[in-house]
């Protein structure tokens, strides 16, 4: 239990971290960030399906479970919420409403509580699917966080609201890889719910994010995410 709340303490740091990258005044690169979406997309989406969507399918229901997991997050982020994007958030539209940076906050939540039921569950499948999930989680986490707290400023909320929801979504992560071990539903279908919003998070949210880049450098980051999948497989014991 304590090596994989420790990988869900370090996956919620990568959201704050996000957070911070908005709110400081250091330099940054929009470019690599945009890269750091597409790279993770291509991971996320290669061990989603050749790694966890094997595992979801030995339970009763798992493909079920797939498909609801992924739904979920469209419900909570793209249809009860305003959408948001993977990013800086520049549109004008942002500053509209204060409310907008709530909204987004809570969209988030149920996410990042998931990102924390994959990390539970996956490690116990077996600690080199744990370490995989891990690692595709904790990809996306900085773009997380960056578009968290860039809404929250663009909605007009002040940086400290801006770093406590980025806190807020890293607790949620650190919740989910607690309560995963001693909630049988989520012992038993969560890693296949996780699946669900892997995929969602990848193909649904990161990809188009690339896809907006001119250029083929972003684009191509995708590739090279499926690529990194299968060095790392290689890598770990097993593999």
């Amino acid at each position: 239990m304590i090596p994989t709340l420790l990988y869900a303490t370090l996956a919620g740091m990568a959201d704050v971290l996000g957070g911070l990258l908005v709110i400081t005044p250091a330099r940054r690169s929009h470019r690599f960030l945009h890269f750091l979406v597409s790279f993770g997309a291509g991971f996320m989406l290669a061990v989603a399906v050749l790694e966890m969507l094997p595992d979801s399918m030995q339970a009763a229901g798992g493909l079920t479970a797939v498909l609801i997991g992924y739904l979920l997050v469209h419900l909570t982020q793209h249809t009860l919420t305003p959408h948001f994007h993977f990013g800086e958030e520049t549109h004008e539209e942002a500053t509209v409403s204060r409310g907008i940076g709530g909204w987004a906050l809570v969209g988030l939540l149920p996410h990042s509580f998931f990102d924390g039921v994959a990390i539970s569950s996956a490690f116990l499948a077996g600690p080199e699917l744990g370490a995989l999930v891990f690692a595709a989680v904790a990809l996306h986490k900085v773009p997380t966080g960056v578009s968290l707290a860039s809404v929250m400023l663009a909605s007009g909320n002040s940086a400290r609201r801006a770093v406590l929801a980025v806190v807020a979504i890293a607790a949620a992560t650190m919740l989910g890889a607690i309560v995963t071990p001693a909630v049988g539903v989520l012992v038993r279908y969560g890693l296949a719910l996780s699946t669900g919003v892997t995929f969602y998070v990848a193909a649904s949210n990161l990809i188009p994010e690339a896809q907006r880049e001119p250029g083929w450098w972003v684009p191509a980051g995708v590739f090279l995410g499926v690529l990194a999948f299968y060095l790392v497989r290689v890598l770990l014991p097993g593999g």
